[in-house]
């Protein structure tokens, strides 16, 4: 009877480390050309979608990055691009739940392009066929704050010169047009993440086609460093584009 208790204790045991370990196995499947090719521009705006809304609820995958390292050695197929700002708070991986080798991520303070973000956006979606763009701002952003203050350092007055669209163009917002204003700097955030949006497909012709063939979708967030959640914006698509 003794034997069978501890028989039965060590099977128990085993199912508690066994479960863990299984799903980090399983959730550790990293994306192949197959897997790539079978998910549509939808099925990647929503897979981002449901990694966020684990990361809200705490439920975040199992994730083995060693194995992942080992699986991706060989090559990558990544199904979305996200075009983040650099905020330490706003991991693009982490915030969408994603592995290594699930998304292209560029950082810049802002989230702007220019060319150098754009050749790059190209290659991750004409070239490596990524499905999905995903403009990433974030509320209380330290670059838009700077923007609205029309701050200058070094080559940083540079950098913050591209959000300055943005500030102008955001109107009807009641108080100061400065950054001890939250309620602007957010406005001013999400209004940069529109022009980023609209500026992927007016300055790239490769972008444009495949949102045209339907191969692509382009779409705004705003991260709330608050609570981690993401709100996202009307995607880009071939009717939009016609409107």
């Amino acid at each position: 009877m003794k034997k069978l208790r501890l028989l039965a204790f060590v099977f128990i045991f085993m199912g508690l480390v066994a479960g863990p370990y299984t799903a980090s196995a399983q959730d550790a499947l990293v994306q192949t050309a197959e897997t790539q090719a079978a998910m549509s521009p939808e099925d990647a705006l929503q897979r981002l979608k449901d990694g966020n809304e684990r990361f809200v609820n705490g439920e975040m995958l199992n994730y083995n990055y060693n194995n992942q390292v080992e699986a991706t050695a060989g090559g990558q197929y990544p199904f979305a691009v996200v075009l983040g700002c650099i905020d330490s708070r706003v991991p693009p991986e982490i915030a969408f739940d994603q592995g290594i080798g699930d998304i292209f991520s560029a950082r810049i303070a802002g989230n702007f392009v220019n060319t150098d973000i754009l050749g790059s956006m190209e290659f991750a979606t004409q070239i490596a066929k990524s499905k999905v763009i995903v403009v990433l701002g974030h509320t209380s952003c330290g670059a838009v704050k700077g923007a609205c203050d029309h701050a200058e350092l070094g080559n940083l007055t540079h950098t913050l010169s591209n959000i300055a669209p943005a500030v102008y163009a955001t109107r009807d917002v009641p108080g100061e047009r400065n950054s001890k204003n939250l309620a602007f700097v957010n406005r001013v955030a999400h209004t940069n993440v529109q022009m980023t949006v609209n500026n992927i497909i007016e300055r790239s012709a490769v972008m444009r086609n495949l949102v045209e063939q339907g191969e692509l979708l382009v779409v705004g967030a705003m991260y709330n460093v608050e609570t981690g959640k993401v709100d996202f914006m009307d995607e880009v698509t071939m009717s939009s584009l016609m409107d």
